[in-house]
């Protein structure tokens, strides 16, 4: 970690759960009709094989599974929200790096106005969100975003990843060039009062990145979620209340 990041926040108190209800499933990508069936490859390569068995034998997803959310990650952000309260009735949320959807089932769930999702793999459709396969880095798609939400958003949300390519100094800088996309549009969109929730890891150096969301936000934070793997370095920049 960068010696300008702030060791992950633990809760001072265990902060009160916002009440999670089993997430709707089918529906199109605009939030009606029956759900569609994603097609997956039947030859699968060993590392694919092995983060199937660690998916199976994982206590979180297996809890997604039971409850119906698209993923491990929806606790992530559950737990997020639970402590600051981001989702509010009503606001309009756009969530980068959106598959499987467990971040948008959790902004529906819990009564997000409007809910726009983009990733460049298909996800299958959630009710009540909007959902577009599509790069978010290519020029244009920022604004396809804004116009399908309707307006500028409450709440912007990254769990963008790259692929990884095993050289240590490759992989950081394009973490970092994700983190800095998906802050300038942030920074760029958020309504007075808005948030954002973006991935960092520990020992990413995103100090110009905290910089600029020091400068446009009254509070940053980093947040290491109950729901993240043992031993992962994955934390969670939150920026509160846009200037």
């Amino acid at each position: 970690m960068s010696k300008d990041e702030k060791t992950p926040d633990k809760a001072e108190a265990a902060p009160a759960r916002r009440k999670m209800v089993r997430p709707p499933t089918g529906g199109t990508a605009q939030g009606r009709g029956m759900g569609t069936q994603i097609k997956t490859a039947d030859k699968k390569s060993m590392s694919s094989i092995q983060w199937i068995k660690r998916q199976l034998a994982d206590p979180w997803s297996e809890k997604a599974r039971a409850e119906g959310w698209r993923s491990r990650a929806a606790f992530k952000f559950a737990e997020i929200d639970d402590r600051f309260r981001l989702v509010k009735k009503g606001s309009r949320v756009i969530d980068l790096g959106a598959a499987p959807g467990g971040w948008v089932q959790v902004c529906v769930n819990r009564g997000a106005g409007a809910v726009v999702g983009v990733d460049l793999l298909p996800i299958e459709p959630i009710p009540g969100s909007t959902l577009i396969q599509a790069d978010f880095t290519e020029p244009g798609v920022d604004q396809q975003l804004i116009d399908a939400l309707g307006g500028p958003p409450d709440l912007v949300l990254s769990d963008m990843a790259h692929n990884t390519v095993g050289h240590r100094q490759t992989d950081h800088l394009k973490i970092i060039a994700l983190i800095e996309i998906a802050a300038d549009f942030a920074i760029r969109t958020l309504r007075p009062g808005g948030a954002f929730v973006t991935k960092n890891f520990q020992g990413g150096d995103a100090g110009h990145v905290l910089a600029d969301l020091r400068a446009n936000f009254q509070d940053v934070k980093y947040v290491k979620p109950e729901a993240s793997r043992k031993g992962s370095s994955e934390v969670y920049l939150v920026a509160l209340n846009k200037r």
